[in-house]
């Protein structure tokens, strides 16, 4: 659909020459010779762009330019004034005008300026359109739980958010939705519309989980065929959630602690210190004083975690938080499956609070997945709920963790990283937020990831 430009000048002649040459640039054009037929313009055609003189007989473009804004921030102004009113032209770029244009002016540079404008706005609507979509489906709605406890880790939640804190430790069993909470304080912050990064430290080995923080200089080790940037770098201004720290080992601890004093870091194999504003999750479900005691965790890494503590309580500890659990992973696995349950029975929901879930919130997930695939019916039944064994336990768990397992002529990592992620590709259709979901990553680690290996932004499965 062509885009819309408002034109606006006192001048027929002038108000003709543009129209003619945007028209002939594929824009449709509505015309202006005063405020009020501009007025009257704005508010009957939705538009994607104003070209807006200064002087007008009836109002003055600035008047018109804080009208304009007031209705619709998102439209772009360009403002046309004459060469000795340029002072005037810098004061409403100072207002929010887009940019000015002077007379005489240059069609080509016109053409070249409106281009840029409809698209820098078009650019921002998307990311606010992925923000507000992040916000809507990581935000503090997603904390469900009617129980004490969780009602006041929701207020904490949002007062850290919204604080200027720099750090925050999360701390509960395994499966008790420490990356639910890591996200809530990201998307509930200021930070929102910058990165967030997370990482399992206990996914790579220490080589390469250093590499994937700090990244690292081309020629640092065998294979650094070229400069990378870490996580710390890529989330300039936003979070990095780093799960599982306390088993990160001393050497890393203390190039983290570096970061989190010192607010730098080096790449491995630099000499250049570079700095960098983040926020620092960390989130463990280890006895993190007993593991300094064990000479494990470095004490002062410790306290400038701990400095805002939030621990988790078991699902067996909010029993009365259970219900609503088990109805939001049907009312998200109805909409995944196309399924229509329209819950769980009385009978089930009674036999989901009695068990002692191991596994917290995520053995609860794993169960409900389960029993709105099989199930039939409009209810989920208290039989469809295969709890204990069947579904958890510490066992299961730890072969779960190995179920990729190394051959025995050993492999090349990159590859795996590779392939996987064209995989997830391939079944996402290319989609990149969906992609990145499957891997467990942040849509901008799949980027970095995509560029590192030469994905292109679009993969069809061969």
């Amino acid at each position: 659909m062509a885009r819309r430009v408002l034109v606006v000048d006192d001048e027929k002649l002038i108000r003709w020459s543009l129209t003619e040459r945007l028209k002939k640039e594929g824009f449709e054009t509505v015309e202006a010779g005063d405020g009020a037929a501009a007025t009257a313009a704005f508010g009957a055609n939705p538009l994607d762009l104003v070209l807006l003189d200064m002087k007008l007989p009836d109002t003055d473009g600035l008047s018109l330019l804080k009208q304009f804004q007031a209705a619709s921030p998102d439209t772009p102004v360009i403002i046309i004034t004459a060469y000795s009113s340029v002072d005037t032209a810098v004061e409403a770029m100072k207002q929010g005008a887009y940019d000015y244009l002077t007379k005489p002016f240059n069609m080509d540079e016109l053409t070249i300026t409106v281009r840029r404008a409809i698209e820098a706005t078009s650019l921002r609507q998307q990311a606010s359109g992925r923000l507000k979509e992040a916000k809507e489906r990581y935000g503090l709605q997603n904390l469900i739980g009617t129980s004490k406890r969780m009602n006041e880790i929701a207020g904490l939640v949002r007062k850290v958010a919204r604080s200027e804190a720099s750090t925050v430790l999360l701390r509960g069993e395994s499966g008790t939705g420490k990356d639910v909470i890591a996200r809530a304080i990201h998307y509930e912050s200021l930070r929102a519309d910058k990165p967030f990064m997370n990482i399992t430290c206990t996914a790579l080995p220490d080589t390469l989980l250093e590499s994937e923080l700090f990244g690292h200089e081309k020629g640092a080790f065998t294979d650094a065929k070229m400069q990378k940037k870490g996580l710390f770098e890529m989330a300039e201004g936003g979070s990095v959630f780093l799960d599982e720290i306390g088993d990160m080992s001393p050497n890393l601890q203390a190039k983290l602690l570096r970061v989190l004093e010192e607010k730098s870091f080096r790449r491995v194999g630099g000499t250049q210190d570079i700095k960098v504003d983040v926020r620092v999750i960390a989130a463990t479900n280890r006895d993190l004083e007993k593991a300094i005691q064990d000479r494990a965790f470095r004490e002062d890494l410790y306290y400038r975690l701990n400095i805002i503590p939030i621990v988790l309580p078991p699902l067996r500890e909010r029993r009365e938080d259970i219900a609503p659990l088990a109805d939001h992973f049907v009312r998200h696995y109805n909409r995944e499956f196309k399924r229509g349950f329209k819950g769980v029975t009385r009978e089930g929901v009674s036999k989901l609070a009695s068990y002692e879930w191991p596994g917290n919130i995520r053995e609860l997930r794993n169960v409900m997945e389960r029993a709105c695939l099989l199930a039939s019916g409009d209810e989920v039944q208290a039989d469809d709920l295969l709890l204990g064994r069947g579904t958890y336990s510490p066992t299961a768990a730890a072969e779960e963790k190995a179920a990729f397992r190394l051959p025995p002529n050993g492999l090349v990592l990159e590859e795996v990283e590779k392939d996987f992620v064209r995989q997830a590709l391939d079944r996402t259709g290319g989609n990149q937020t969906r992609a990145a979901e499957l891997l467990g990553i942040s849509r901008d680690q799949l980027r970095y990831r995509m560029e590192k290996h030469g994905i292109p932004g679009r993969v069809a499965s061969s």
